[in-house]
């Protein structure tokens, strides 16, 4: 049976407890520790008690520093949990065992007792993608974000881009190139990769891990030149593919979409209402940088311009809104998503990809979506915790 909302625990004078879980072991595990600092400065102290956990690049549970500095970026270096941080934590493990307990070495294991609800900040795979999802699902643990399917279908460019696909939901055409037709049919990949540019008219692709995010390990690689094949595309693709393979044994080649690249935030509504899209917003890159890769976004503000509201005619905006509510619903996506596409002059609107836990810095682009449309960062947290809390434990 699901567990009662009246009976979940109280933390010090009634407040709730959430346990803020950050870090992780993917290539993003930085991004979510910099997330993590915006959320802990953001969140109201007379309303939760609070537990930061963070996990380790190695896998290991710390009880982390409830410090926003700590976390922060700082001069370009990125913070990371060490796992000597703090004593170990265990997770949650059974409905009737949903506490988290400290282990330090050579100590008796300390209680820290039930939370109420967990804000999972991790990015990329082992944590995003649905495997932390399952296991506080396991525990009737409630948190904050998308289900174990919804969130590893859209962790998996490939399986997001078909489920979209047959949704109906307009995504661009890409080739996969998986770790066992990479050993046994590599050519034979390579020659699909380049067919694919050349039946679209792309001179250039964009070569990524199926299941990563920040554009970690994305390269663009430039197919043709002038009309003509470019000397050399063969190798540049495969040397892509190679990069992405450092990230994700899985990965696609996309061609590369003509048009406006905007962003719209969803969030579903409390007592069960219909989910809502915020304004839209346009990312620019505006230092001569081929796309919008990892150091645009986290290392060079100069790199990049990120507009919101962005300055788009009113039926584009309204088609955006339109597709990134049916991409949310088409993967079954539950509290927030970030859904990127682009735009083209025809009209037509591509779904790029869906973010279940996107960056939430108080400057990245999910919160700002929101702000410009009317919820602050503070209210913005406050509304995902609330809407984890009132969502039922179990199937549903």
């Amino acid at each position: 049976m699901p567990a009662s909302e009246d009976a979940a625990p109280r933390g010090a004078l009634g407040r709730r407890r959430v346990a803020v879980v950050f870090g992780g072991r993917s290539s993003e595990h930085a991004i979510s520790c910099v997330t993590a600092a915006g959320v802990l400065r953001a969140l109201d102290r007379e309303r939760w008690d609070v537990v930061p956990v963070g996990i380790a690049p190695d896998g290991r549970w710390v009880l982390a520093a409830d410090d926003p500095g700590r976390w922060e970026l700082h001069d370009g270096v990125l913070p990371a949990v060490d796992a000597a941080e703090g004593p170990a934590v265990l997770a949650p493990r059974s409905p009737v065992e949903r506490g988290l307990v400290a282990v330090g070495a050579g100590d008796v294991p300390r209680a820290l007792g039930e939370v109420d609800v967990v804000l999972p900040l991790l990015h990329g795979p082992y944590g995003e993608d649905g495997t932390l999802q399952g296991l506080l699902e396991m525990s009737d643990t409630r948190y904050v974000g998308s289900g174990v399917l919804a969130s590893a279908l859209a962790m998996d460019k490939h399986y997001a881009k078909t489920v979209l696909q047959a949704a109906g939901v307009d995504v661009g055409p890409w080739v996969l190139v998986t770790d066992r037709t990479w050993r046994t049919a590599r050519e034979e990949r390579l020659d699909a990769g380049l067919a694919l540019a050349g039946a679209t008219g792309a001179d250039a692709v964009f070569v990524k891990p199926s299941r990563a995010g920040s554009s970690m390990g994305v390269s663009r690689v430039v197919v043709r030149q002038d009309g003509q094949d470019r000397p050399g595309a063969r190798e540049a693709l495969a040397a892509a593919v190679e990069a992405a393979r450092e990230h994700d044994p899985k990965v696609l080649v996309e061609v590369g979409v003509r048009g406006r690249e905007l962003e719209c935030g969803v969030l579903d509504r409390l007592a069960g209402g219909p989910p809502q899209a915020s304004a839209v917003g346009e990312v620019a890159v505006v230092d001569g940088r081929d796309f919008y890769d990892f150091e645009a976004k986290y290392l060079d503000a100069a790199a990049v311009r990120l507009t919101c509201p962005a300055d788009v005619p009113d039926g584009v905006a309204d088609a955006v809104r339109a597709t990134a509510l049916r991409a949310f619903e088409a993967l079954g996506c539950e509290g927030l998503a970030r859904v990127d596409v682009f735009a083209g002059e025809d009209g037509r609107v591509v779904v790029n990809e869906v973010n279940t836990m996107p960056g939430f810095t108080p400057s990245s682009m999910f919160p700002r979506l929101w702000a410009a449309s009317g919820l602050d960062y503070p209210a913005l947290v406050e509304r995902l915790l609330a809407l984890a809390l009132e969502r039922a434990t179990g199937l549903r």
